[in-house]
């Protein structure tokens, strides 16, 4: 299909996209990577009057240390820099891990940080990444930014807290310490598809083994990626044996409350959430720290 007349803007500065995003508000859509939007475009299921493509705007692709330890990467970032970004294999592996499940290499050629963010996709990895990592999220318009954390950016399938005239310009995630541990797992129908279920685990356990804290962020099984908290509960303070991985496993699958869809039934979602929050963890614990955050 051809997409529906639209009016087309190139700014070249971050104010004259700021301006531009005020001036047409709910009329416009950014224009980033594509991924997403273009599609939509074509098949008329989205049908902005105008496009404000921000590719020429400066100071919007990277990734650098923060000064408290942590990473920031600006929204125009492409996925295939993070993913052989050194700094975010180092600091943040899991992250890195995650990266060649986004699409195929052209799709992350092309996609972006902010995009995919943005796009709030219920089974996109960098939406889970967020909640997991406990992210930053920083959103700017004509007058001042302001920075929300996951759980009050991502809404609804396809829906956040993005203003209209609002642009989404960084993402910083937290310094964590060494001791973390980390894993993730996910099931698709072919490499590339979105996730059918998938979860990040992040672990951190003393010197006997026993786990001080726990994050399970689970994906592609809600209206938004969920943390479990009951079984994150039932992790801390105990020894991390397959007994108790089981029960986690159980906790996961009855607190999921997915929707059936062309690609995978409710039921199929629920039992196998609970299997990759097991695997998951069974990878951070298998894997160790190795002197590596997570």
């Amino acid at each position: 299909m051809k997409p529906a007349r639209f009016e087309y803007f190139d700014p070249t500065s971050l104010g004259e996209a700021l301006e531009l995003l005020k001036e047409h508000g709910d009329d416009a859509k950014v224009l980033a990577g594509g991924q997403s939007l273009m599609p939509l475009i074509n098949m008329r299921l989205a049908r902005p009057k105008v496009v404000i493509d921000i590719n020429r705007v400066p100071g919007l692709d990277y990734i650098s240390q923060t000064p408290d330890g942590g990473l920031a990467f600006g929204a125009l970032t492409r996925l295939r820099s993070v993913e052989k970004s050194s700094l975010v294999q180092e600091m943040v592996p899991v992250l890195a891990a995650a990266m060649p499940s986004i699409g195929h290499v052209q799709i992350r050629n092309r996609g972006t940080v902010g995009g995919s963010i943005s796009h709030a996709d219920p089974a996109a990895e960098l939406p889970a990444m967020c909640l997991a990592l406990d992210a930053e999220i920083v959103l700017s318009n004509t007058l001042e930014e302001r920075t929300l954390k996951p759980e009050d950016f991502f809404i609804s399938p396809l829906t956040t807290a993005i203003e209209p005239g609002e642009l989404l310009t960084e993402i910083r995630l937290p310094a964590r310490s060494e001791e973390w541990r980390w894993g993730f797992q996910e099931v698709c129908r072919r490499q590339g598809d979105f996730a059918l279920v998938g979860c990040i685990s992040l672990i951190r356990l003393d010197g006997d083994e026993i786990c001080q804290d726990a994050r399970i962020t689970m994906f592609g099984a809600g209206g938004t990626a969920l943390r479990i908290q009951q079984a994150e509960e039932a992790l801390v303070g105990r020894p991390i044996d397959p007994s108790v991985l089981q029960d986690v496993a159980r906790l996961v699958s009855e607190d999921l409350d997915p929707d059936s869809d062309i690609h995978a039934s409710a039921a199929y979602r629920k039992e196998v959430g609970g299997v990759m929050a097991r695997r998951s963890l069974e990878a951070a614990i298998n894997r160790g720290n190795g002197g590596r955050k997570a």
